[in-house]
C-alpha cells in the first residue's frame, strides 16, 4: 500500500499557520509570500517609479508587514526563512542602496526641473518611503544569524550603507530636519501649488533619513552579532572605523534632546516627553549602540585588525565617563566592556601586523554609480516624462494597488501606540465613516480638517467601491 506524500515545505508552513489561528491578523499566507520572494529581482535606476517597479514595492511592504506581525507575535518566520532560502536578501540590499542613489542624485534634479509641476506627488512619495520599508524588513530579518550568512557578499556593502546612515546621524543633519519637520508642518496642514508641494517632498524626505539612520544602527549590531567573515571585520575596523563612529554616536546621542528645559527622545517614531525618574532610562537605541561597541572591541579578530593609536583609543577611552551602576545594571554584559576598558588605559596594544589579504569589495553602490554616471539628467528628465507624471485614472489604479496592500486592522496591530488625530493631533478613538483612512478625536476636528481631507477621502472611497464591486462580480 503507497505511503501518503509528505506536505512540502510550504505546505506544512501554511498548516503550521492555519492550525494556529493566526490567518486572521495576517497580510499574505505562507504560498503567497513564497512567489512574492521568487519574483523578487534587480532594477535599474530608470526603471524605479515603474509599473514594474510599484508591483514589486507592493509585494516588499507586504512581505515588511508579514515578518513584523511574525516577529512580533514569536510565530514561525516564514518571510525570513523564504527569503533565506531563495537567496533573496542581496536583492532587498541591492534596491535599498538603489534608491538612496535615486535619492542622492536624480531626486534633487527632479526638484529643479522648471517643466516639472507634479499634480500629485504620491508616486515620489512612495519611492522614498521605499528605502524605509526594505530597511526595515532587514532589520526584522538580520536579527537571525542564517540571514546575515544568505547576504553572503552583500554584508559589505550593507556594511557601507550603515556607515553612510551612522554619519549622518553623528552629523546632526537628519535630527534637524526632523526637528524642522515637526515645526514647519506640526499637524500635517495641506500644500497647495506644485512648488510647495515638491518642497514639503523634500523635507519628508529629510526627515525620513532620521528614521532610516536609527533602522541602520540595528542593522550594523546584527552584523556586529554574526559576522565571522575577516573582509567585513576588515571593513568595520579598519576602513570605516565603526568604533570610534559609535562612541560618537555615544556622545552625541541624536535621539535625546533639550527641549523648552524638558528632556525629550525619540522613540516609536517621534519626539516624546520623558519623565524625570526616566532620564537614564536606556533606549532601544542606546543599548543597540553599546552591543554594537561591546561585540567589536571583545572580539578577538576585531581586536587584531584594528589600529589602537594615540586617537582611537582616547576616543574610546571617553566611553568610560558614560559606563555608570545604573547602565551597567540596565545591561550587565558591559562590566567585561568596562574592565577591558580599564586595562586599555595603562596599555598599548600593538599595530595590526601588515599581512597579504585578499579582501572582498563592495560593489552595489560603485556598480550603480558607474553605470549611471552623466545620465542623472536624463534619468530625471526621463522618469518626469514616463514616470512621475500620472493621469488621474493611474493614480487611481496605484491608489487602487496600494489600498489593497494595507490592511487597515493589521496596520492598526502595527502601531505602536494609539492613533492620532488628522486635525489636533491627540490620541483619536474615531475613523472616517466613508473612508476609514483618517483618525479623529471628535466631530469638531473632523468638520474642521474636511477640507484637507476631502480630495483623499474621494479618492480612497471609489477605489474601495470599485474593489468590492469586482469582488462581488467574481463571486
Amino acid at each position: 500500500m503507497p505511503q501518503p506524500a509528505m506536505p512540502s515545505k510550504m505546505g506544512r508552513l501554511f498548516l503550521e499557520y492555519w492550525w494556529n489561528d493566526d490567518m486572521d491578523t495576517s497580510v499574505i499566507l505562507p504560498f503567497e509570500a513564497e512567489g512574492f520572494v521568487q519574483s523578487l529581482e534587480a532594477f535599474s535606476l530608470k526603471e524605479v517609479g515603474s509599473e514594474r517597479w510599484f508591483r514589486q514595492h507592493a509585494h516588499i511592504e507586504k512581505l515588511n508587514m508579514q515578518a513584523i506581525l511574525n516577529a512580533s507575535a514569536v510565530h514561525d518566520e516564514f518571510v525570513k526563512e523564504l527569503l533565506v532560502s531563495y537567496g533573496k536578501i542581496p536583492v532587498l540590499v541591492h534596491e535599498m542602496i538603489l534608491v538612496q542613489v535615486w535619492k542622492q542624485k536624480v531626486f534633487p534634479i527632479l526638484c529643479q526641473l522648471e517643466d516639472f509641476n507634479p499634480k500629485d506627488t504620491f508616486p515620489l512619495y512612495m519611492v522614498i518611503h521605499h528605502e524605509a520599508t526594505i530597511i526595515n524588513l532587514l532589520e526584522t530579518i538580520m536579527y537571525h544569524k542564517d540571514s546575515c550568512e544568505a547576504a553572503g557578499d552583500s554584508v559589505l556593502d550593507l556594511v557601507d550603507y550603515c556607515h553612510r546612515k551612522l554619519t549622518l546621524l553623528v552629523s546632526k543633519a537628519t535630527r534637524e530636519a526632523a526637528t524642522a519637520q515637526d515645526q514647519r508642518n506640526p499637524k500635517g496642514k495641506a500644500v497647495a501649488s506644485s512648488a510647495d508641494l515638491m518642497s514639503a517632498l523634500q523635507m519628508q524626505s529629510a526627515a525620513g533619513e532620521f528614521e532610516i539612520s536609527q533602522k541602520a544602527v540595528s542593522v550594523l549590531r546584527f552584523i556586529t552579532d554574526h559576522t565571522e567573515s575577516i573582509s567585513v571585520i576588515k571593513r568595520m575596523m579598519c576602513t570605516h572605523n565603526m568604533p570610534c563612529v559609535l562612541v560618537q554616536l555615544i556622545v552625541c546621542c541624536p535621539w535625546s534632546r533639550c527641549k523648552d528645559g524638558e528632556v525629550e527622545k525619540y522613540i516609536n517614531g517621534r519626539w516624546q516627553k520623558i519623565p524625570v525618574d526616566d532620564h537614564l532610562k536606556m533606549t532601544k537605541l542606546d543599548g543597540q549602540v553599546w552591543i554594537s561597541l561591546y561585540n567589536l572591541l571583545l572580539n578577538e579578530d576585531c581586536q587584531r585588525n584594528y589600529d589602537f593609536n594615540n586617537f582611537n583609543k582616547n576616543q574610546l577611552l571617553k566611553l568610560r565617563g558614560f559606563m555608570t551602576e545604573v547602565l551597567i545594571d540596565q545591561l550587565p554584559n558591559l562590566v567585561e566592556l568596562q574592565r577591558y576598558l580599564a586595562h586599555l588605559t595603562v596599555t598599548d596594544p600593538a599595530p595590526p601586523k601588515k599581512e597579504l589579504i585578499l579582501e572582498q569589495i563592495p560593489e552595489i553602490w560603485n556598480h550603480i554609480v558607474r553605470q549611471n554616471s552623466g545620465k542623472w539628467k536624463a534619468i530625471a528628465k526621463y522618469q518626469v516624462k514616463e514616470t512621475f507624471s500620472p493621469s488621474e485614472s493611474e493614480l487611481k489604479l496605484l491608489a487602487e494597488r496600494l489600498y489593497q496592500v494595507y490592511n487597515f486592522d493589521v496596520m492598526e496591530s502595527l502601531l505602536p501606540e494609539k492613533p492620532k488625530c488628522g486635525s489636533c493631533g491627540k490620541e483619536a478613538a474615531k475613523r472616517c465613516s466613508r473612508c476609514q483612512g483618517e483618525w479623529y478625536c471628535h466631530r469638531e476636528c473632523q468638520v474642521k480638517h474636511w477640507s484637507k481631507h476631502k480630495r483623499a477621502c474621494q479618492l480612497i472611497t471609489e477605489v474601495t467601491g470599485k474593489i468590492q464591486r469586482d469582488l462581488h462580480v467574481n463571486i
